[in-house]
């Protein structure tokens, strides 16, 4: 959560006591599944106009490997809609130990979430909590062993495709991954997608895959499990973070967010023969998130 001299107050600004570095929405079929009482029993996601007090949020940070007395954990936040408020404290906790969760993707189903740590990745499964006759949302450490994603080094990027079949990830060391889940059979391995992989998107129908990292970005036929296409770079620009539109268009553009010696730009492209469209100048400060609203109609960084 960036600093703010204007909305400290605001009832959607929250402060959680660690420095996050991964957010994400919870589905509503989250819920389901601990409603159900079994993990693995088939349940139908919630309808999008259910109460506002069910949706909920997932933060991941803490202080590090050092001595700073700031915790390690994955955090649940509730948020209401109503009055655009976010909890005043987490509804839900669970500590990492001395390994930073530095990225996360929750699983679009609501079976759980995939958390990177510096050496691994984990699975974390949903739970709930009982406060004073409330129940709310957290999370409960995994019998569940991820174990082609032991031992593999900082995950920099992990995303599900939307039907949640294939998680994509992404190492520092330039190592992109495409696994079929939950079976985790690999699809794709590729030891030197980029020197370092920075972000990953599918496209809504899942036919691509984008990945962004040091040098051009690249697009990734999912079918045929080979790269189809280069986005080169113009002048000095650093590409960071990569958003396929989600419109519903048959004809989806990708955004990638750019970094010059001006500040920060989205990059427009064609994804049928992968040209530029068109850079926006948006910020002047480096950019340190980004992503596309579910409807389309909006981008944020």
């Amino acid at each position: 959560m960036g600093k703010s001299d204007k909305n400290d107050d605001a009832s959607n600004y929250k402060k959680y006591g660690v420095p996050l570095y991964g957010a994400a929405w919870v589905p509503p079929a989250a819920s389901s599944t601990i409603k159900s009482g079994s993990e693995s029993s088939p349940v139908e996601p919630e309808p999008a106009a259910s109460s506002a007090s069910n949706y909920h949020i997932v933060l991941a940070g803490g202080g590090g490997e050092g001595r700073s007395g700031i915790p390690n954990a994955l955090l649940v936040s509730a948020f209401d809609f109503t009055s655009n408020s976010l909890s005043d404290q987490p509804v839900g906790k669970i500590g990492t130990g001395s390994d930073l969760p530095y990225r996360i993707a929750v699983h679009p189903g609501g079976e759980g979430l995939i958390c990177s740590l510096p050496k691994s990745c984990r699975w974390f499964d949903w739970d709930s909590t009982t406060s004073k006759d409330e129940h709310s949302l957290s999370l409960k450490s995994s019998e569940k062993v991820l174990e082609k994603l032991e031992d593999v080094g900082q995950q920099l990027a992990l995303t599900f495709n939307n039907e949640g079949t294939l998680l994509a990830v992404g190492g520092e060391d330039g190592n992109l991954r495409v696994f079929k889940w939950p079976e985790m059979e690999i699809t794709l391995d590729e030891a030197n997608a980029h020197a370092s992989v920075k972000d990953l998107d599918f496209s809504p129908d899942g036919n691509f895959l984008a990945s962004v990292g040091s040098g051009p970005g690249r697009i990734w036929k999912v079918a045929t499990e080979t790269s189809i296409a280069s986005l080169p770079k113009e002048n000095d620009e650093i590409f960071g973070f990569c958003r396929f539109s989600r419109s519903g268009d048959s004809n989806p553009v990708l955004y990638v967010t750019a970094m010059r010696s001006k500040g920060g730009s989205i990059v427009k492209w064609e994804t049928t023969s992968w040209k530029r469209i068109s850079s926006t100048h948006i910020v002047r400060d480096p950019i340190s998130a980004f992503n596309v609203s579910s409807d389309g109609k909006l981008l944020v960084v």
